[in-house]
């Protein structure tokens, strides 16, 4: 188990594996009244949340809204009437956007619509058919084996029709109109750390940015259905954000406690790559690292060719690297309280360094001289203290083209600890801000 990053101070005031069993119960899609559901939920935490909603058949890019699925009852029984499959235990037994379906057969046929998984016997695999009409059900490789010969009943009462994709839109505005880009999605069904760890995380950021008293950036937040979403939301917002997005995060599988995780943008370099490697460099060492080879979530579109925005996601244990992921193991066992915390103070330092990073020239020529002014021992002797130490190397590079991250990252102490021995700087009249960015 990775040791966790040191808490913000508002990080315990969040209950976030409370907000996360609450919505564990919804079966979620990428449609449907399962989606309105939670976006309600999270609109209680977040009332300045707006929801949006974007018709059946709308494009987006090279895709298009589907229709709207929902569910109601699923089962499989035999000829007893004895339930062997029931969507009331857990939605995951159902593939997701099955159609609708009554019909009696026999075991081999009823197998070709079966999924599990056997190298995790006793675990429901979470199955999706979104943009070609089947039907399934999905349980464990114990119970399927299970099945004896026979006839089965196979009983899917759903909709797929014309309707909507909904999502949740949450702008805060800063002093300045650059905007720093959060996103996470809410389109798993019961599932812990890959769906519910990233809304409840995504919520109390949001809160406590709503808390700070002074933001520097604007915020754009957003809670959408995976893939699907994010390709409308690009599509309705491509331009605006490219102007103003000088970093962002994609937030996913945030809430375990067995690592910290990076997943760089296509490019890599961006404010949102360098600012994700310093934070995690201090509060997470031994963090695993993922180049863009690795992707597979939303940052396969906002670091797409021609959208390209500065968009890293910083993650606890890596979608897809996990044994529980897309499973019914993926419950609320897997996140805590402890980990979604370690996540949001990851997240929230992030922020921190973003607000915090500006670009600063000192105002003499050669070494200042810091003892007359109380900044440095009038004595010398042997040895350096660590802080007068990063006071002169903070100093040695403010040349009024170099960013405090990079600098930071240059004298090896916190962008956070620079931002500070610059204030200092500033108020004794010896450095002034050349750059907001």
């Amino acid at each position: 188990m990775q040791q966790d990053a040191a808490p913000s101070t508002s990080a315990t005031h969040y209950p976030m594996h409370k907000w996360a069993t609450d919505l564990f119960p919804i079966c979620r899609s990428i449609t449907g009244a399962g989606v309105r559901e939670t976006l309600a939920y999270l609109s209680e935490l977040l009332p300045a949340l707006t929801v949006h909603e974007v018709a059946s058949g709308t494009k987006a890019f090279d895709w298009e809204v589907p229709d709207e699925w929902n569910i109601r009852e699923a089962y499989i029984e035999d000829e007893s009437g004895r339930r062997i499959v029931d969507f009331k235990d857990s939605n995951l037994h159902v593939v997701g956007y099955s159609e609708p379906v009554d019909q009696w057969m026999d075991l081999t046929a009823l197998d070709e619509h079966l999924y599990s998984r056997s190298d995790l016997p006793d675990a429901i695999p979470y199955v999706t058919s979104y943009y070609k009409r089947r039907w399934g059900f999905c349980l464990t490789d114990k119970q399927r084996k299970s099945l004896a010969p026979g006839r089965y009943r196979a009983y899917v009462d759903s909709t797929i029709a014309p309707g909507v994709l909904n999502y949740g839109e949450l702008i805060l505005p800063g002093k300045s109109d650059q905007e720093i880009f959060l996103s996470t999605y809410i389109c798993h069904p019961s599932l812990g750390n890959n769906e519910l760890s990233g809304p409840a995380v995504t919520a109390a950021l949001a809160k406590w940015l709503m808390s700070l008293p002074d933001r520097r950036f604007t915020y754009r937040i957003i809670f959408i259905p995976e893939r699907i979403g994010s390709l409308v939301y690009l599509s309705r917002h491509m331009k605006e954000m490219k102007e103003k997005t000088i970093a962002g995060f994609n937030i996913t599988c945030i809430g375990d406690e067995r690592t910290y995780s990076y997943l760089a943008s296509r490019k890599g370099g961006t404010l949102a790559d360098r600012v994700a490697l310093h934070v995690l460099g201090h509060h997470a060492p031994g963090f695993d690292r993922y180049t863009f080879m690795d992707r597979g979530s939303d940052e396969i579109q906002y670091c797409a060719p021609g959208i390209d925005l500065p968009v890293a996601t910083i993650m606890r244990s890596k979608f897809d690297s996990y044994p529980e992921y897309h499973t019914s193991l993926d419950d609320l066992s897997v996140i805590s309280q402890r980990g979604l915390e370690g996540g949001l103070s990851v997240l929230q330092n992030c922020l921190l360094a973003l607000e915090a990073n500006r670009v600063w020239r000192m105002n003499i020529l050669c070494e200042p001289q810091l003892s007359k002014r109380g900044l440095y021992p009038d004595i010398g002797v042997s040895g350096m203290h660590q802080y007068d130490r990063s006071l002169v190397d903070v100093i040695a590079y403010l040349d009024g083209q170099t960013d405090l991250l990079a600098i930071a990252d240059t004298v090896g102490v916190e962008v956070l600890q620079c931002a500070e021995i610059v204030a200092t700087l500033a108020r004794e009249g010896l450095a002034e801000e050349v750059s907001h960015r």
